[in-house]
């Protein structure tokens, strides 16, 4: 007979909150899904940091299941993990509907920090393709009333750390696409939905997270991580963006993974394993 010790605080463990609600004000339901560090029924006290997951979508409705078997993993060492859906280009709301979104999400939470156990002062952001250009956006747009909706008015919306997966970083390059490049009438097709119905160059430039990133800017922390095989997400979109903000003194860390493409082989242990590693750094564990 084999006796090991219980475990009175449940550490390690994880529990699924799916399709809570966070935002009613756009006559859809907008929702996410929560995993939360499972704690005892009479726990009051444990705050956690949370990572807010945008998953890519080319902006269009983001399944959040898609990583979360990856994202619990993160939840049980100790993070809510909140994976949150947002309006998509495909029906109507062009950028910065998807931005405004996420920022709602944000606040909700804060705003139900109590609820949730989380530690409104830890907030990170992490996505992958339209969501890493969400991510970057996010740690680079702070609390600007521009991007702000009318719920949640009392809560900050800012993140103070972000992990940025094969996002772009700046939009105009999808606009100078060779005739010859098999992504071009796809991305033509999508940034004339983003900007809804019509190219909108001052809109790309806004939605470009690359425009934001100026010398004497504060900087919250980077990740950077990208594939150099990617054929939907140029490498040339992270190595310029994590160029400009060595340039501008901002804390930026970037893994190239070898021959990886978009999404598939960019994923493995190790990859998140740094992804963790980062994370607890900014949390201080």
């Amino acid at each position: 007979m084999l006796k090991i010790s219980n475990n009175p605080t449940l550490k390690g463990l994880s529990v699924l909150c799916p399709g809570i609600v966070y935002s009613t004000a756009t006559g859809t339901d907008l929702t996410l899904d929560l995993l939360m560090p499972d704690t005892m029924e009479n726990d009051t006290e444990s705050r956690f940091p949370l990572v807010v997951f945008i998953q890519g979508s080319a902006w269009e409705f983001p399944d959040t299941g898609y990583q979360l078997p990856q994202l619990s993993r993160i939840s049980r060492a100790g993070y809510v993990v909140a994976s949150v859906t947002h309006r998509s280009i495909q029906k109507g709301h062009p950028a910065p509907a998807y931005l405004k979104d996420v920022k709602t999400a944000i606040r909700f939470l804060r705003t139900n920090a109590l609820q949730y156990h989380i530690d409104p002062e830890r907030v990170y952001a992490f996505g992958t393709s339209s969501g890493g250009n969400t991510s970057l956006l996010l740690g680079l747009t702070g609390d600007m009333e521009e991007f702000r909706t009318e719920e949640y008015p009392d809560a900050c919306d800012h993140v103070d750390a972000v992990i940025d997966c094969f996002g772009p970083t700046d939009l105009s390059l999808y606009l100078n696409l060779p005739k010859t490049d098999p992504v071009r009438d796809y991305a033509l097709e999508t940034f004339s939905l983003f900007c809804g119905g019509k190219i909108d160059l001052e809109l790309i430039a806004k939605m470009s997270p690359i425009s934001y990133v100026q010398e004497g800017g504060f900087f919250v922390p980077f990740l950077i991580a990208h594939g150099d095989n990617d054929p939907v997400v140029d490498f040339s979109h992270s190595v310029k963006m994590v160029e400009r903000l060595e340039k501008c003194g901002a804390d930026v860390s970037f893994v190239c993974v070898e021959k990886a493409e978009h999404e598939g082989t960019f994923w493995s242990r190790q990859i998140w394993d740094i992804f963790l590693n980062f994370l607890d750094k900014q949390a201080g564990k």
